[in-house]
This record gives C-alpha cells, sequence and structure tokens, in this order.
C-alpha cells in the first residue's frame, strides 16, 4: 500500500493510474475516492493489497476545508452557479460556535450534484437536468468540527475549518449547512483530506516527488498489506494449522465469536483475514495469494 497525496486538478482515478505505472503494478486501486478540486491523503492499494481496500472506506476521515461566505451555488461548492449572495456580518465567535454546532450525531440530507443512485441512476445526472428528487436523510456524525485560527480570514470573508467525521460526510453540504446557520449562506472552495483512520497526510507522497525517486526509492516508501488492518486483533497459528487454513480448511482457535482476525503463521508471515464462528472455527474470509501457494 501507498499513502498518496493527491494534487490539485487530478481525479482518484487518473491518480492510481500514474502510481500503478511507476511501481510497475498489474492489479491496483484506492481506497475512496477524492474529488478533482480536493487534495490529500489517498491510500492506493497493489496487488494482495487490493483485496484489503474496502477495511480504510469505513473509516473516520479527517479534512480542512475553507468555505466562501455570503455566496450559496447549487453544488455547494466553488463549481456550481451561484444561487444567492448575502451580506456577511458573522463575528468571528459567531463563525465558532456555528461550526462547533454540529459537533455529534446529525441527519445529513445528500447533495444533488453526488454520485448516489436513485432508480439506478446517479443524482447528478438528475441535477444537470434541472430535475430535484426527494433524498433521504443520512445519519452521520462529526466528532470534532473547530475554526482555525488563521490570520484575517474572515477580511476576505473566508473561514477555513477543521473536522473529523465518519463516512459518508459531505463537507460541502457541511460548509453550506454552516453559512445557512450563520444566515448568510456558503460554500466550499477548497478541501484538504487530512487523515483516514490511522493514516495521516503527512505520512503521504506526492506523484512529483515519486515521479524523481529511483525504483528502490519508492518501493522503501510501501507498505505491507496488513497494514490496512492494524484495528483487528491477530490470531498466531503453528504450521500444522497454517498448512490448513492455506488449503482453504477451518481450524480451531479461542477467541471471541464473530469477530475478524488478521492472520499470521509461525515465520510472522501475513496470511490474511478470517473470521471466528461460533463453534470456535477460524474460517478464511480473504487470504493473499503467497498464503494460498
Amino acid at each position: 500500500m501507498l499513502l498518496l497525496d493527491k494534487s490539485l486538478g487530478l481525479s482518484s482515478n487518473r491518480a492510481l493510474q500514474i502510481a500503478r505505472r511507476l511501481f510497475n503494478a498489474e492489479k491496483a486501486g484506492h481506497t475512496g475516492t477524492l474529488d478533482p478540486l480536493a487534495t490529500g491523503l489517498l491510500p492506493v492499494c497493489f496487488g494482495d493489497a487490493t483485496k484489503f481496500s474496502g477495511e480504510l472506506l469505513g473509516a473516520d476521515k479527517r479534512y480542512v476545508g475553507t468555505a466562501q461566505l455570503g455566496v450559496s451555488t447549487d453544488t455547494a461548492d466553488a463549481e456550481g452557479r451561484v444561487l444567492a449572495r448575502r451580506e456577511v456580518r458573522a463575528s468571528r465567535q459567531a463563525v465558532e460556535e456555528a461550526v462547533a454546532a454540529f459537533v455529534g450525531e446529525i441527519d445529513q440530507v445528500p447533495p444533488m450534484y453526488s454520485a448516489l443512485k436513485r432508480d439506478g441512476k446517479p443524482l447528478y445526472e438528475y441535477a444537470r437536468a434541472g430535475i430535484e428528487v426527494e433524498r433521504t436523510p443520512r445519519r452521520i456524525t462529526i466528532y470534532k468540527a473547530r475554526l482555525l485560527d488563521l490570520a484575517n480570514n474572515l477580511a476576505n470573508e473566508r473561514i477555513v475549518f477543521e473536522i473529523r467525521c465518519s463516512k459518508g460526510t459531505y463537507v460541502r453540504t457541511l460548509a453550506s449547512d454552516i453559512g445557512e446557520r450563520l444566515d448568510c449562506g456558503a460554500h466550499l472552495t477548497a478541501l484538504r483530506r487530512t487523515g483516514i483512520g490511522n493514516f495521516d497526510v503527512e505520512q503521504a507522497w506526492s506523484l512529483d516527488a515519486l515521479e524523481d525517486m529511483t525504483t528502490e526509492q519508492r518501493d522503501a516508501l510501501l507498505l505491507p498489506p496488513d497494514a490496512l488492518l492494524s484495528d483487528l486483533n491477530e490470531a498466531r497459528l503453528e504450521e500444522a494449522d497454517a498448512a490448513k487454513l492455506r488449503q482453504g480448511q477451518a481450524v480451531r482457535w479461542s477467541g471471541k465469536a464473530g469477530g475478524r482476525l488478521r492472520v499470521y503463521d509461525a515465520e510472522n508471515s501475513f496470511m490474511g483475514v478470517c473470521t471466528l464462528a461460533a463453534d470456535g472455527w477460524l474460517k478464511p474470509q480473504r487470504l493473499v495469494a503467497s498464503a494460498c501457494a
């Protein structure tokens, strides 16, 4: 796995393909899309690690967003059509309180300009046709939200805020909602993803930096597949049980039934993920290719 710092204007898929070329990987995938106008952390998986890329989809995310107060758009970001302009009279204290007010479990209505589907068609297709459809609010959690103390950021009616949130959170919708709470409207002008789960953007590398490295230097940056699974408990098997598991057979294990475990053999080699059934049998769920050899 590679921790990539995606640059502005690049789609997640394009960034993935460039990284795939640099590492000469046959198979590659990322763990959560960033819009072209967003920058920041984009974990990229190669080879066997792609089997576990979904592990980060449900992880908490961290973002730093910039919002323009006083201007509302139909997409809630800078790409949209301006719907209204309103005077901004908010003080710094009022903005701090408005941002902090969204901490906790909240119901968020997904934006029309999103990839969510209705009757098999993405919502953005309805939006582009001028059709607005009813969207069911989704329960999300904002664990942390604060206004960053940047000099003069209110002088030009822009605010910079930081959040830590659950999966499924639309930061541009949050920016718009903050603007409505301040009675002036707002839209998102910049977004940077600074963290996913236990990973931080400070650990990530840009494509430009990777381009300037040798093959050996790039390979040294790769993390093993089990880095994606650090939240799971582990099981270490004796060679006899490891051999059975490699053949797809279940083995006996003591532990909490229903749990998922990252499994290693007697030589500390990562084998994959197993589930522990109620009857005490450890069953293969997803194994790396080397474990099946």
